[in-house]
């Protein structure tokens, strides 16, 4: 039970911590100071909407997003979220593709070279199947969220801030920043309806990854604060932080950076190709080799770019579906009743 419990945490933390997230460049656009209750916020609602989310695909067995969308918000709704979800996988994947481009390129690995290198490994783990990609997060995670957390931490007690929590004004990106998160939550979760055995597992990956994305949030943010006059200086703000140390560990962080920007791509490939897979088209590999192709042009309009751009629309556009999460369980208790 907690071992396959801990293993959908890290399948969820995978889909989370990407290279909007572990960049920094997501939680800046959202957050920022006077945003400790927000972070509190967002911890409660994240682990809520993935209860929900994971109580829906295991009631109905689901291998896709589509049947959980028409549950939590009907057939009418749930064609435009189709769409949506479809267009947000497709989007966010460049933007993580791009990120893995930007990052080698501070190692003066050509930008392209980057991007077919990722697209490789991509593709490797869609030949292991679904099996192959939980093994993956299972050894990746772990290592990712104690490089990032020890960096974390470490900054913060050289550079020791106070967070007034009287001044906390920026409590609504709670909502925009879970919504901006329900969609790739909803399509890699709805894929694993098959596999989760009990509710107990549930339970302890929904609180589990709150707990965790919440803490590693609010660390996160807290260092973003120190260095706020250094952030328009780079296009990762992670290194903002990591300027002044040492040069390993700038490299180590790097690959930690790029573990996350793989992870969250491999999700998102996940969810697309789990959408279209079919009996004519079995193969999820070369689904996955398809959606890369396509993919690859669009990383040339670069990853801030991308982030500042569609990051904040889909956190306001679906704040309709995470109002629908949170209300499911009262309302599927009134319809039972």
């Amino acid at each position: 039970m907690w071992r396959a419990g801990c293993k959908w945490i890290f399948l969820i933390m995978g889909t989370m911590i990407g290279a909007g997230y572990a960049s920094g460049r997501e939680l800046w656009q959202f957050f920022g100071e006077e945003s400790g209750l927000a972070i509190f916020l967002f911890s409660i609602i994240f682990a809520i909407s993935c209860n929900v989310i994971m109580q829906i695909s295991y009631r109905y067995q689901t291998n896709q997003f589509y049947p959980v969308l028409i549950e939590l918000i009907g057939k009418k709704w749930a064609a435009a979220y189709d769409v949506l979800i479809v267009f947000y996988l497709f989007t966010t994947t460049v933007i993580m593709i791009a990120g893995g481009g930007a990052t080698l390129e501070m190692w003066h690995v050509p930008y392209w070279w980057g991007i077919g290198a990722l697209s490789a490994f991509i593709v490797f783990v869609f030949s292991r199947g679904l099996n192959g990609l939980l093994s993956i997060n299972s050894f990746v995670m772990p290592i990712l969220m104690i490089g990032l957390a020890g960096v974390l931490l470490t900054f913060v007690l050289r550079h020791p801030g106070v967070t007034d929590w009287h001044l906390q004004h920026n409590w609504p990106a709670a909502f925009t920043f879970t919504a901006l998160n329900i969609l790739p939550l909803v399509a890699v979760l709805s894929t694993i309806g098959k596999e989760i055995k009990s509710k107990k597992e549930i339970y302890i990956a929904s609180v589990g990854s709150g707990f965790l994305l919440g803490g590693l949030s609010f660390i996160y943010n807290e260092s973003l604060i120190q260095v706020s006059g250094l952030l328009s200086s780079y296009e990762i703000p992670l290194f903002a932080i990591l300027k002044d140390f040492p040069y390993t560990m700038l490299f180590l962080m790097s690959i930690v950076l790029l573990i996350a920007i793989y992870t969250t791509a491999v999700s998102g490939i996940l969810g697309l190709t789990a959408r279209f897979h079919t009996k004519r088209v079995q193969s999820l590999w070369k689904l996955a080799a398809c959606w890369l192709l396509l993919m690859i042009p669009f990383t040339k309009l670069g990853f801030s770019t991308l982030i500042a751009v569609l990051y904040p629309m889909y956190g306001i556009i679906n704040l309709f579906l995470v109002t629908a999460v949170l209300l499911y369980p009262f309302r599927n208790r009134y319809k039972s009743s």
